[in-house]
C-alpha cells in the first residue's frame, strides 16, 4: 500500500506511470497519489490490512517481530574501486547477472527504490518507511570491522546521526573479504586477524550504536549478532570480554546471538544467549535438489540448484531445540550475480510460498515463546540483491513479498492453533499453491526432515576437498532417494 507518511509517499510518487507487475501493469495517477493513499479499494487490492479493519474482523496483531538483515554495500568506497574497478558497488554485480536455465529470473531489477546510493541518508529514510509500513520491525545492519579498521561504515554512521524512526541492531560480519565472495582463506582481500585487545576495542567502537535508543534490546541488553563465532580463537572468552567491556561502559550487558553456521549446533557451546537461523545455511543439501531440474542454457554452469518447497519443509520439520533459536526465512536465494557459473540458485520461489512459510514461523514463535521479550524472526534479507534475497520490491514481483509480511502480521481466530496444526495447514497450503502454479512436487514434504547436525558438519568440512565433496554429495543424494 501507499503509506500516509510523507517519507513513504515520496517513494511511491517517484514510480513511473506504467509499472510492470507479474499480472500486467498498474496505472498510477501521479496527480492523485495522496487520494490513493487512503483508498479502501486500493488497500484491499494490495492485500494490506489497516489495524482498524483488522480489529473489526476479529484479527489481532501477531506478537513476532521481523528483523531483516541489511547490506550497506550500495555506495562507493576506495577499497572496492581498487579491488573491482572504479565506481564498483553491489549494483555492478546485480546488473550483470544472466539466466542459466529456462525461466531463470536474472538480473534482479529494483522497482520502488531504484538503483539507490546509500551515501544519501534519505534513501535509508525511504527504506525504513517502506519496511515499517509493511510490518518489518527492524534492520540488522552488517558491520564490517577488521581489528579497528571499518569499511562500508558511512551508511551506518549516517543512520546513527539521523532521526530515522527504525529499530536496528548490528551483526558483526567477521569473515575474510575474498574475491570469491564466500569468506574462504583463498584470494583474501581483507583478513580478520583477531589481535590482542580486539574484544575491548570492538565494543568501544560499536558503543554509540548499542547506546542508541532505537537499538534492539532483550531484557534491556543490546542484541549483538555474530556471523562466524567459531572463527574467533577463543569464542567463549571473547564473549565474556565483550560483556565485561559493555558493562564497564555503562550498559547492562549484552545479549549475544550467533548465526547458525555449519560449525556450531548450540549457542551454549560458546556461552552465547541465542542462535539465529540463517537460510539457506543448513538447508542447501543434495536432498533439496529440484526434481525435475530445469533445462540448463549455460553450458558452463556447475553450481547448485535447490527447490524452495523442500527448504520450507525442512524448516518446518526442524524440532524445537533446548535453547533459544530465532527462526529464519528467505524470500529466495540466487547469487548468480556474484558467481555466474558456480552460484547456488533456489528455484520455484514465489511470494505465496514465502507467505505460507512465514505464517508457520509466526505460529511457531507464538507457541514456543509466549510472553518472551524477544519473539524475533530474522529475514535474509532486506536488500541482498547480489544474492537474490530481498524484501525490497523488484520488477518481477513488485510489492508481493512485502504484502505477505503485512498479511501474516495479523492473526485470525482460526490461526490460533498448535505448532503441529500450523505445520499441517502449511503443508496443505503449499501443495495447493504448487498445484495452482503448475509446480510439480514429487516428494512427500511432510516427511522431508532436515539433515542431522553431524552430517552438516561433515559436508561443510569436505568442501575443502572438492572431489571428495562431489562424491559424498552424489552418494548422499542416491541414498536419500532410495530411502524416501
Amino acid at each position: 500500500t501507499l503509506s500516509s507518511s510523507s517519507a513513504a509517499s515520496d517513494v511511491y510518487k517517484r514510480q513511473v506511470v506504467d509499472t510492470p507487475t507479474p499480472c500486467g501493469y498498474l496505472m498510477f495517477d501521479m496527480k492523485n497519489t495522496t487520494d490513493l493513499t487512503d483508498s479502501p479499494s486500493f488497500k484491499a487490492l494490495s492485500g494490506h490490512r489497516g489495524e482498524g479493519a483488522a480489529d473489526d474482523a476479529g484479527y489481532t496483531r501477531d506478537t513476532s517481530k521481523l528483523i531483516a538483515f541489511y547490506l550497506p554495500q550500495y555506495h562507493r568506497v576506495a577499497e572496492n574501486s581498487e579491488w573491482w574497478g572504479p565506481g564498483f558497488t553491489e549494483w555492478t554485480n546485480v546488473a550483470r547477472g544472466r539466466p542459466n536455465f529456462d525461466g531463470h529470473y536474472q538480473p534482479h531489477i529494483p522497482r520502488e527504490l531504484g538503483f539507490y546510493d546509500l551515501d544519501r541518508v534519505e534513501t535509508m529514510r525511504e527504506q525504513a518507511a517502506l519496511a515499517r509500513e509493511y510490518g518489518v520491525h527492524g534492520f540488522c545492519f552488517y558491520y564490517y570491522w577488521f581489528s579497528g579498521r571499518r569499511i562500508l561504515e558511512r551508511p551506518l554512521d549516517n543512520f546513527l546521526a539521523s532521526d530515522i524512526d527504525m529499530s536496528f541492531c548490528l551483526c558483526w560480519a567477521n569473515e575474510n573479504w575474498t574475491r570469491t565472495w564466500d569468506g574462504d582463506t583463498k584470494s583474501v582481500l581483507l583478513e580478520q586477524k583477531y589481535a590482542e585487545g580486539d574484544e575491548e576495542r570492538f565494543i568501544q567502537d560499536i558503543h554509540p550504536f548499542l547506546a542508541d535508543p532505537r537499538y534492539i534490546r532483550v531484557d534491556d541488553k543490546p542484541l549483538l549478532v555474530v556471523y562466524r563465532i567459531k572463527e574467533l580463537p577463543d569464542p567463549a572468552g571473547s564473549i565474556k570480554k565483550w560483556r565485561a567491556e559493555a558493562e564497564r561502559l555503562g550498559l547492562p550487558g549484552l545479549h549475544v546471538s550467533v548465526v547458525d553456521f555449519y560449525d556450531i549446533s548450540d549457542p551454549r557451546e560458546v556461552g552465547a544467549d541465542a542462535m539465529v537461523e540463517f537460510p539457506p545455511h543448513k538447508f542447501n543439501g543434495p536432498q533439496n535438489c529440484p526434481d525435475p531440474s530445469p533445462h540448463l542454457t549455460n553450458p558452463n554452469f556447475r553450481g547448485g540448484l535447490i527447490d524452495y518447497s523442500r527448504v520450507i519443509a525442512q524448516s518446518m520439520l526442524r524440532p524445537e531445540p533446548p535453547f533459544t533459536l530465532y527462526r529464519g526465512i528467505i524470500p529466495s536465494w540466487d547469487n548468480t550475480a556474484r558467481r555466474q557459473d558456480t552460484g547456488t540458485i533456489i528455484v520455484n520461489a514465489t511470494p505465496a510460498f514465502f507467505g505460507s512459510w512465514l505464517k508457520f514461523l509466526r505460529a511457531y514463535t507464538r507457541e514456543t515463546r509466549p510472553g518472551a521479550s524477544d519473539p524475533f524472526i530474522f529475514v535474509n534479507a532486506w536488500n541482498e540483491w547480489g544474492e537474490g534475497c530481498h524484501l525490497e520490491p523488484d520488477v518481477q514481483w513488485g510489492l508481493n513479498y512485502l504484502d505477505e509480511v503485512a498479511r501474516t502480521s495479523y492473526v485470525s481466530p482460526e490461526d490460533k492453533v498448535t505448532v503441529e496444526q500450523a505445520r499441517e495447514a502449511a503443508f496443505h497450503r503449499i501443495q495447493r499453491i504448487a498445484s495452482d502454479d503448475g509446480i510439480g512436487i514429487k516428494t512427500d514434504l511432510s516427511k522431508h526432515v532436515p539433515m542431522k547436525p553431524r552430517v552438516q558438519r561433515l559436508a561443510h568440512a569436505l568442501q575443502k576437498y572438492p572431489l571428495l565433496h562431489k562424491i559424498a554429495r552424489k552418494l548422499y543424494r542416491a541414498t536419500h532417494a532410495l530411502l524416501h
